[in-house]
């Protein structure tokens, strides 16, 4: 199964937005969706500075700031 983390930050308005674009989209491809606030951990919140939201993609940075759902969706069919 695939593993898609979405780097997110509580007070980003952006990152709500983007969670609920991409949630259908992992969903329809089986795999799994995480957000994971940045701010809990710091060396994420290092990494990934005002860079967020970030989509990683089994440990692979993938999308930052906007998310094109068909390019999500051909990535996700990938093995």
């Amino acid at each position: 199964m695939r593993q898609v983390e979405l780097m997110v930050r509580a007070t980003c308005g952006s990152c709500t937005r983007v969670y609920a674009q991409i949630e259908p989209v992992v969903a329809a491809a089986g795999a799994s969706l995480t957000a994971r606030d940045v701010d809990e951990d710091k060396e994420l919140a290092m990494e990934y500075g005002d860079r967020i939201p970030v989509v990683v993609i089994d440990g692979e940075e993938f999308a930052c700031w906007e998310v094109d759902n068909d390019e999500l969706a051909a990535e996700l069919a990938v093995d």
